[in-house]
């Protein structure tokens, strides 16, 4: 005979099991629900970062048009720095440190780099501007970043980067920076 306590324990025993049940299906939508939102994190701070400049990130590439007029009354230092991620086996650095230019001015500079493996070796440039406000002016036409640089054992290549500062370029940005970090880039399959 079932006592009134048994069926207690037994209606107590099923109710934490479906308490049990329900708070497990909650975790589970809270990892679900973090792991999107982690994914979609990325293309968005991406997006965030192309419309304000922030992170130094800069416009993949520009057109050299000639409706872009050179603003002669002011100047614009722009000075270049590199780095190798560790494992890709170069040497990586621009030909000249800095360069003064003319808002709207087209120029040229010049990086080398040379593979000091015994391998073909691949690798990838990401561009970083500094300051901030300064990256979005910075509108490069031709670049080594724009694809996946490959070096032959104990090849050297020099690479051009032909760009321009816009004429919107904020008047109290007297000096930026172009950073270029080479990362290893396997080849696609």
């Amino acid at each position: 005979m079932v006592t009134e306590s048994n069926e207690n324990e037994i209606s107590l025993t099923e109710r934490r099991n479906l308490a049990n049940k329900k708070l497990g299906l909650k975790m589970l939508w809270i990892v679900a629900g973090s792991l999107v939102f982690a994914f979609a994190l990325v293309p968005l701070y991406d997006v965030l970062c192309a419309m304000t400049g922030l992170n130094g990130k800069t416009v993949t590439s520009a057109s050299a048009t000639s409706s872009n007029k050179v603003d002669t009354t002011r100047w614009v230092t722009v000075q270049f720095t590199s780095s190798v991620m560790p494992g890709l086996g170069w040497n990586f650095y621009p030909k000249q440190s800095s360069i003064k230019v003319r808002p709207g001015q087209v120029e040229t500079v010049l990086f080398e780099a040379k593979n000091i493996t015994s391998q073909v070796v691949a690798g990838q440039a990401i561009p970083s501007v500094t300051p901030g406000q300064a990256a979005a002016h910075l509108q490069k036409i031709e670049c080594f970043c724009f694809q996946r640089q490959e070096l032959k054992p104990g090849e050297t290549k020099v690479m051009p980067l032909r760009f321009f500062v816009s004429r919107d370029l904020p008047e109290d940005v007297k000096e930026m920076t172009l950073s270029y970090s080479f990362f290893s880039a396997k080849e696609k399959e």
